[in-house]
């Protein structure tokens, strides 16, 4: 790119077709979204301004920013930050980068919590508590948490974050804190149900997005997605191993009348209820579409003692 003085509707013309010749399929979109970024504005505030010129420091950050898109790199590792829920979450090449389908995930337990909290009165005085295993950047529990605090429910819920990777929960920390909700959470570290510090007590809901792509077709994602770590894709021989290793335990970790959801591939409907009926056959399984009507998460509720 000719670091001249290029003007905003002059560089984006430029940098879309780049990123189109490059393979993105989303290339003038990407190209606005970068430019912003290094603007510090948002799109609106880009768009109002074609004329606009740019100092020859941002014109070579945003041609590192191309540069960096045209190898395949996801915008949000570029960016560092990924809009999920409502909130601004912090992502790098540590975690995987939250996708619109698991906004279905969050709906659903908010719903629950909700149904929970006005309901029959619980057995117990301690905090409602959520376990978000395997939380990645933590995105899913910063939404639901936020999301509770938009409507003034206090320090009603609590929540329990963990994952197996060190690196993804000091992302998932950074996000609590950058959120103001560290004072609601608590980390710990480990394999699925095996983790220190342990829950105090069983949860009243369990949520994971647990790697779910079946092996075989890792290697045949979009180049973005070989930016990720691929721990937190792979799930095995049909994707859906880890959750097998998963569901024996939930009697431990769930108490009575407590529920799992669990993200899903759209295609995994009748394995994971054929899964859930093997491992957990007291327990009911139904799998909710995600807004494109694919099946996304399947609920697993506990019954009551």
């Amino acid at each position: 790119m000719d670091l001249g003085r290029q003007r905003v509707n002059e560089l984006l013309a430029d940098a879309s077709g780049r990123l189109e010749a490059s393979g993105s399929e989303t290339a003038r979109l990407d190209a606005e979204v970068l430019l912003a970024h290094v603007l510090g504005i948002d799109r609106s505030g880009l768009m109002a301004h074609p004329e606009a010129v740019l100092s020859t420091g941002q014109l070579e950050t945003y041609e590192t920013y191309l540069v960096r898109r045209e190898a395949g790199e996801p915008v949000a590792y570029i960016r560092g930050l990924k809009e999920f829920y409502g909130s601004a979450i912090s992502v790098d090449a540590r975690v995987l980068i939250p996708r619109p389908e698991t906004e279905t995930l969050v709906e659903l337990a908010l719903a629950r919590i909700a149904a929970d909290l006005t309901g029959a009165p619980r057995a117990s005085d301690d905090p409602y508590l959520v376990w978000d295993m395997g939380t990645g950047s933590g995105a899913i529990p910063v939404a639901i948490a936020s999301e509770l605090r938009r409507r003034r429910y206090g320090d009603a819920v609590r929540f329990w974050v963990s994952d197996i990777s060190g690196d993804a929960r000091d992302v998932a920390t950074l996000n609590v804190v950058s959120h103001g909700l560290a004072h609601l959470f608590t980390f710990s570290e480990g394999d699925l149900a095996d983790v220190a510090p342990a829950p105090p007590y069983p949860v009243d809901l369990l949520l994971a997005n647990l790697p779910y792509i079946p092996a075989a077709m890792v290697p045949d994602l979009p180049v973005a997605a070989s930016f990720e770590p691929v721990g937190a894709l792979d799930g095995g021989s049909d994707g859906l191993d880890i959750i097998r290793r998963l569901l024996p335990r939930a009697p431990e970790v769930v108490t009575p009348g407590g529920a799992i959801l669990l993200e899903i591939g759209g295609d995994q409907a009748e394995i994971m209820i054929a899964a859930a009926a093997e491992a957990l056959p007291d327990w009911a399984c139904t799998v909710h579409p995600d807004l494109s009507g694919s099946p996304r998460v399947a609920v697993l509720e506990r019954p009551r003692a």
